[in-house]
């Protein structure tokens, strides 16, 4: 029996029906336990697609998106309409979710560590060039996406965690390093609905995905820094393909990575989140991974800004924000967007837009520290030049 690069042997793929996996985490402290659950649906064959949501255990409305999801895919599942691959993570962060300090839920960093859920995840590019040898890599792009893959999913494999953190942040990525489309669930302190994705992503089909959501902004960068889910899923494809791809060995988009924001934290309504399932559902649909019909869309191809143009309007001083904005407002260079209120002595002090464009988030919090981050304006101007994009 012939083996294909994987070193499997060749053989008729059986269909996969709804298989649920409960993941015990490893490195806890003794007499604790905290588990993962992982649904599969689909075949092993075909595109892949990787959802999660809840990795930053306090952002709610995508656990709920998650949950209708699950209730779609049962039904399509059980209908033989799942042509390719599909992995859900409906509650991805067990750790953040049972952290709760004063009575008040911490679920964006991990308390022992101080360290961000959404950052320190593993870049594989680079151990997975480092193993490549000479004839690897051949003529056909789909043949080496394939085997690129398996190669990035056996380095996931081999990561060595020593904390809980990190066992979660290996188990998450060694289900979705391999994925050819990867969806990691979000929502900011108050926004619109926007997403984050690479300048390699967006063609190759994002702008479909934000006009199903009705997203109002997009924010490409090749890195932003601190190795956030989606970019390890993603950004090993853009090195991989500058080191090896050639006209004789050309490398794909591999995995088209998003993280989709959904609105703000207190957006936590079961209608919005239907509509948002079903949008995802339809995406999925176009995407070929679901065999069903799904609308055309308008083409939201000038939608997406660098996340370099982002203008972060910042507090001058401590005092209480008062916005003079609201999300989905355009602005332009100059404008008072906000003041910042000193209580005890009354001052009132500006806050200007630097840039034109979108506001698209604002704090919920609003007493303010100096220099804390008010709102934010999607501008086109690249702002940025070095350091990370992203705030904690």
């Amino acid at each position: 029996m012939a083996l294909d690069k994987g070193g499997q042997a060749g053989s008729k793929i059986t269909p996969m029906t709804h298989q649920t996996d409960i993941i015990t985490l490893p490195h806890g402290r003794p007499g604790t336990t905290r588990r993962l659950t992982i649904h599969r649906f689909g075949s092993c064959s075909g595109p892949k697609a990787y959802i999660q949501a809840g990795l930053h255990a306090g952002e709610l409305p995508g656990m709920v998106v998650a949950r209708h999801l699950l209730d779609h895919l049962i039904r399509l599942n059980a209908e033989g309409r799942i042509k390719g691959q599909v992995v859900l993570v409906p509650m991805a962060n067990p750790i953040g979710l049972d952290q709760v300090l004063l009575g008040g839920h911490v679920g964006r960093f991990d308390l022992a560590s101080g360290v961000n859920f959404n950052r320190s995840f593993a870049d594989l590019g680079d151990t997975v060039a480092d193993a490549l040898r000479p004839g690897d890599l051949g003529p056909d792009a789909d043949a080496n996406r394939r085997l690129l893959q398996r190669a990035l999913a056996k380095a996931a494999a081999s990561l060595q965690p020593r904390t809980e953190a990190d066992a979660l942040r290996k188990l998450l990525l060694s289900h979705a390093v391999d994925a050819d489309y990867v969806l990691d669930l979000h929502c900011d302190s108050e926004a619109v609905m926007h997403l984050y994705t690479t300048p390699a992503c967006w063609p190759l089909g994002v702008a479909d995905l934000a006009a199903r959501l009705d997203a109002r902004a997009v924010f490409l960068a090749d890195r932003s820094g601190g190795e956030p889910f989606d970019e390890v899923c993603s950004t090993p494809w853009d090195r991989l393909r500058a080191h090896y791809g050639r006209p004789d060995t050309p490398i794909p988009v591999g995995c088209s990575a998003v993280t989709v924001e959904l609105r703000g934290e207190a957006d936590v309504d079961d209608g919005l989140a239907a509509a948002d399932a079903a949008a995802l559902i339809d995406h999925l649909c176009w995407r070929g991974i679901i065999d069903a019909p799904a609308p055309a869309m308008p083409d939201l191809s000038d939608l997406a800004t660098p996340l370099a143009g982002v203008d972060r309007v910042r507090a001058p001083v401590g005092g209480i924000a008062l916005y003079h904005v609201s999300l989905g407002d355009r602005v332009q260079a100059g404008d008072h967007v906000a003041t910042v209120l000193d209580p005890a002595s009354g001052e009132r002090h500006p806050c200007r837009a630097t840039s034109d464009g979108l506001v698209w988030s604002r704090t919920q919090c609003r007493y303010a520290g100096p220099n804390d981050i008010l709102l934010c304006i999607a501008g086109r101007q690249v702002l940025v030049t070095s350091g990370p994009l992203l705030t904690a």
